[in-house]
């Protein structure tokens, strides 16, 4: 496992170890002590996944405070590209976003830390992303912004949304606790 260092300090990419033979493979996504040396949350509250199809985008999603919390995301089957915005206000980074692609063909992961939201695009079907968070969900802490309005080309001419994601206030609009 390789921790490496993304446009954002606080942001890490990590190029999981695997291994390959006959029966297909075996990845590690997670080594405490490695994340520890490095400073990182290993305190992961809840671990869950979704399942989406082709031109799905789901985000931009984060908790607020007091529920913040780090993510590390991985995808398990398909690809999407991981874009992420910096909400913290005292940042050289903040409103700024960066956007990675993540497959479940190369054994990567995203660390994503408090003050940053997340979303994805999905650029095939069935492509399934796994998150571990350090804070439990609390729909009073839940939110997002609308990942329209982040200056990125998510290249998807008619994008699939959920109601929720569809109804969230701009990157402009949002006024932000971190």
């Amino acid at each position: 496992m390789k921790i490496k260092e993304s446009e954002f300090k606080e942001v890490k990419i990590i190029e999981n170890a695997y291994a390959y033979d006959i029966r297909g493979n075996f990845i590690k996504t997670f080594n405490e002590k490695e994340f520890q040396d490095l400073g990182l949350s290993t305190d992961f509250k809840e671990t869950y996944y979704s399942t989406s199809q082709k031109d799905v985008i789901r985000g931009m999603h984060f908790q607020i405070p007091p529920y913040e919390h780090d993510k590390l995301v991985h995808v398990l089957c398909g690809s999407v590209v991981d874009v992420i915005v910096d909400l913290r206000k005292g940042s050289i980074n903040y409103k700024k976003y960066m956007a990675i692609h993540l497959t479940g063909n190369k054994p990567r992961s995203l660390y994503i830390p408090k003050g940053f939201a997340h979303g994805f695009r999905c650029l095939e079907n069935n492509t399934i992303m796994l998150y571990q968070v350090t804070t439990g969900y609390q729909p009073n802490c839940d939110s997002g912004i609308a990942y329209h309005s982040i200056p990125y080309n998510w290249d998807v001419e008619d994008p699939i949304l959920s109601e929720r994601d569809s109804h969230f206030i701009t990157l402009e609009e949002f006024d932000s606790p971190f």
